[in-house]
């Protein structure tokens, strides 16, 4: 056996390893803190906070009496508060009768409603604050783009007549008028492939009339993790030049030929900081959400984007907050549509993620860079809090149904009653590991 050999596929794997860990652990320790932190502003005892499962590696008590831990096993966590019988908050009736009044009011099974809904509906809240947090902070770091259409930094392209510049204000391309910066986008979209094109610009406070590269040329703005082009080790900032031996000048072009080649390799020939090389990458088939619900095509997961990065300014707080939570949003109603989708038989199940397609994203994210990693944290953030939100026994929705329910009818479901739901909502649960994991496996 060639041990030499494995070496690389053998780091691969740990870095991925790694950094699905990492993740998972950040957004489970955010989860199970807003548990903790609003159960305790509610009264209500917290005797374990756990990062990980089976045995501990490393436990103190505070002050308070709640004993924090790290076990073996950091694939999730949990909070165990006082007349908890395990980590899903199952009533230990034995524990529970023989608490003195003002002591079962400190359980979750003896505070009043309002605080058990409060502590239960916490773990999502806090991740989708987590997120909401992340991409505020992304939008604050670097910034949104103007309204007009301003160049802010020109990219590297392999084209020798540039004469647009930073701070040049587009007012036309090609002889049609570009008022503003989404307006450029739809006339450079739509005009026919070209090497070059031709633009009116305000500079300095003047008209000028300069050539330019096609506004938006086949340049990687952004690589999917995972996909064919992150498999083949493409960057951003990559140019193809080429596919299969064909020159392309527009991103139109590379998405053409990619939609076109029904899975078929692609050789693609690219230029990268004044080199040029080829590459061979496998599209994938992937279902990708539209207006009207969801379309299936071959990608690369390459993104494109304009010749030039548009001159930004810095959002208000207030501001960055509006556009992290619209962000958020789009995540959880893309989620919720897919699987609506998949349950109807719209479009695959293969969509459905589990274990290992999860690690694989956040080790393909981890190798992109810091900033990729923690923007992956933060979808994963809003994906966890949203499924700790379906109506499933087991899981916080299913709490919240059971609070909503006595809400109503004034008295909680009864012991027997939660057993079922609850080894139900179990045996649910395991069955979508499962198949997720099957998916991983086989699709």
């Amino acid at each position: 056996m060639d041990i030499i050999g494995l070496m690389p596929s053998f780091g691969g794997l740990i870095w991925t390893v790694v950094a699905f860990v990492l993740a998972l652990s950040v957004v489970v320790a955010v989860h199970e803190y807003g548990h903790y932190i609003v159960g305790r502003w509610s009264g209500i005892h917290a005797e374990v906070f756990s990062l990980g499962f089976g045995p501990v590696l490393w436990s103190r008590r505070d002050k308070r009496g709640t004993r924090w831990q790290i076990a073996a096993l950091p694939f999730g966590g949990y909070v165990k508060f006082l007349g908890d019988s395990d980590a899903a908050s199952g009533k230990d009736s034995l524990t529970i009768h023989g608490l003195s009044e003002q002591e079962k009011a400190r359980t979750m099974h003896g505070a009043p409603l309002w605080a058990r809904a409060a502590t239960v509906a916490a773990g999502p809240g806090f991740n989708f604050i987590l997120s909401i947090l992340v991409f505020s902070g992304f939008f604050l770091l670097n910034g949104v783009a103007t309204e007009l259409p301003v160049v802010g930094k020109m990219k590297e392209l392999p084209y020798s007549g540039q004469s647009l510049q930073a701070g040049d204000q587009i007012l036309a391309v090609d002889g049609t008028e570009t008022p503003d910066l989404s307006t450029f986008v739809t006339v450079g979209s739509a005009l026919p492939p070209a090497a070059t094109a031709e633009y009116r610009i305000l500079r300095d406070g003047a008209e000028l009339t300069v050539p330019g590269p096609y506004p938006l040329p086949p340049v990687a703005d952004g690589v999917q993790a995972p996909s064919g082009a992150n498999d083949a080790g493409m960057q951003t900032g990559d140019v193809v030049l080429s596919i299969d031996g064909t020159p392309i000048s527009a991103f139109s072009e590379l998405r053409t030929a990619v939609g076109a080649s029904d899975g078929k390799p692609l050789l693609l020939t690219v230029w990268r900081d004044g080199r040029t090389f080829d590459v061979t990458l496998v599209p994938r088939r992937m279902d990708l959400p539209t207006a009207e619900g969801f379309e299936t095509r071959w990608l690369i997961g390459l993104s494109g984007g304009l010749f030039f990065s548009p001159e930004t300014r810095t959002p208000g707080p207030f501001e960055a907050i509006g556009l992290a939570a619209g962000q958020t949003w789009t995540i959880v109603t893309t989620s919720l549509s897919g699987l609506w989708h998949m349950i109807t038989g719209a479009i695959s199940s293969c969509n459905l993620q589990g274990p290992l397609g999860i690690a694989e994203v956040s080790g393909a994210a981890a190798s992109q860079g810091a900033a990729s990693f923690v923007w992956f944290i933060a979808m994963l953030s809003t994906a966890v809090g949203l499924m700790n939100l379906f109506p499933v026994p087991v899981l916080d929705g299913g709490h919240l149904v059971f609070h909503a329910f006595e809400a109503v009818t004034g008295k909680p479901p009864s012991d027997r009653v939660l057993r079922i739901l609850m080894t139900g909502g179990l045996a649910l649960l395991l069955g979508l590991m499962v198949f997720s994991l099957t998916n991983d496996l086989f699709c």
